[in-house]
């Protein structure tokens, strides 16, 4: 719409959320609020998108970062109201027609937007509305004798019990001709105890001397935040859409699984319940994700499985890896295709290259394992020494037994092998055999008057105990 500027109102402070950070910037599925409304605002395809916004300093760099050039940011230096705030918007409007939201409405879609511009184009003033299961908090729409909009009233303004009776309420989108709704605008006052100028008191100016229409839409898409209870609520919507347009596009979805609206998810991936998928995760092609599977700000790859209670966190799993049950791929972890993390094995900043396994109950630390090599259970990469990390590299086809320490930094060759119980101090060549553990020593005989040792020990504690 090459004749539309979208205003996005970002400037509250949204005291109701009882937080330090700016409303706007608390985040719903993986994005602030703010980002919904301004992205609606973008595929509608307006030819400027202008935020007015708080002076918060890291609201202008989320816009700067996330939109760039396609958005510009204006500062309310002082919180003066709606009105204050549309005015300020439309400063920066160039185009023929104009249409102002409300930056806390993360349900808020291009198709609702559009509707309410092109109903304007017959109108002095176009507003959405909506018709809420409970309207409380909301402005009611009063309508005159033709059905049009003659005022939007605020709750605490309501006269009478007829009036809290309206279940039609205002939903924070008009669109009107630039100069109309600006003109209105520069009229307000301030005739409230705040000082401020409402944008709903431009709406019954309109309507006195002009037509203003409503245009009735989905409560759910038009829903406001304004406080946490409001946010969880809008996010539990979000990830339904997720789950909705997923499914759409040929991903299996159950049950309550959780998707940021910045996950990528390609067909044929099937997502269980109980998954929590964040950030800017990918999903590769029929990858399974099962239940309660933690991913943030990780590349899965096609076909591979993450098995239940796994958490992978900024890493990348390869193409038919296995990953679980109760895996933990810390940052910077290289799971290569058709490796195998098993259960209760941790990995950090380390590559596990293909083919290779590490089944049970490991640490893996700064390290390098080398094509099909095998890690066997209780093994730890000790990698700290109390100052500094140290790497620990693993060539391909060796194998390292049971319950081994290797004491970064310290190389096992290819094709070596490392005895279980064996604490590893030292490089190992390629296709050698390692052991590093104390010498046992058998005493005949000697398991029998051990026993009776003990037992009259433990019966003397115990006696001693009882006095």
């Amino acid at each position: 719409m090459s004749d539309l500027t979208a205003v996005v109102l970002a400037a509250g402070l949204g005291t109701r959320m009882k937080s330090a950070l700016p409303k706007l910037l608390h985040r719903v599925a993986g994005r602030c609020l703010v980002e919904f409304p301004v992205r609606a605002a973008i595929e509608l395809g307006a030819a400027r998108v202008v935020v007015v916004t708080s002076p918060h300093p890291d609201l202008h760099a989320l816009l700067a970062r996330v939109f760039g050039d396609r958005v510009v940011s204006v500062v309310q230096e002082v919180p003066r109201g709606t009105g204050d705030a549309a005015r300020i918007g439309l400063s920066r409007a160039e185009t023929e027609r104009v249409v102002v939201l409300c930056g806390d409405t993360p349900l808020v879609t291009a198709s609702e937007l559009a509707r309410v511009v092109e109903a304007s184009r017959g109108a002095d003033l176009a507003v959405a509305t909506a018709e809420p299961a409970d309207p409380t908090g909301y402005g009611r729409i009063l309508k005159n004798a033709v059905g049009g909009i003659a005022e939007i009233r605020e709750e605490r303004d309501l006269a009478s019990d007829a009036e809290r009776a309206i279940r039609e309420v205002n939903a924070g989108i008009y669109a009107a001709r630039r100069e109309t709704l600006a003109g209105a605008l520069v009229a307000l006052r301030p005739n409230n105890a705040q000082g401020e100028l409402y944008l709903t008191d431009a709406v019954a100016a309109l309507a006195a001397r002009g037509s203003v229409l409503a245009v009735r839409g989905s409560p759910d898409a038009l829903m406001g935040v304004n406080d946490r209870e409001q946010l969880r609520v809008a996010e539990e919507a979000l990830f339904g859409v997720v789950r909705a347009r997923l499914g759409r596009s040929g991903v299996t979805v159950h049950g309550d699984a959780r998707v940021d609206d910045t996950v990528e998810v390609e067909p044929g991936a099937e997502i269980e319940a109980n998954v929590r998928l964040r950030g800017a995760s990918r999903i590769g092609v029929d990858a399974f994700i099962d239940v309660g599977t933690v991913v943030t700000d990780s590349d899965i790859g096609a076909r591979a499985v993450l098995k239940p209670y796994s958490i992978v966190v900024s890493s990348s799993v390869g193409e038919g890896a296995q990953i679980g049950p109760f895996a933990h791929l810390r940052p910077e972890s290289v799971i290569e295709a058709d490796a195998h993390i098993g259960n209760f094995v941790e990995t950090k900043k380390t590559r596990v290259r293909r083919g290779a396994k590490a089944n049970h109950l490991a640490y893996l630390g700064d390290g390098d394992i080398g094509e099909r090599a095998n890690v066997g259970a209780g093994t730890i990469f000790c990698n700290y020494d109390g100052f500094q990390k140290h790497r620990t590299t693993i060539g391909e086809d060796a194998f390292v037994g049971s319950d081994s320490q290797l004491v970064a930094p310290v190389t096992i060759g290819k094709g070596a092998y490392v005895a279980s119980g064996s604490s590893i101090t030292e490089d190992v060549p390629d296709g050698a055999l390692a052991i590093a553990r104390a010498r046992q020593t058998n005493k005949p005989d000697y398991a029998a008057p051990l026993r009776t040792r003990l037992e009259a020990a433990a019966r003397a504690a115990k006696q001693k105990k009882s006095r």
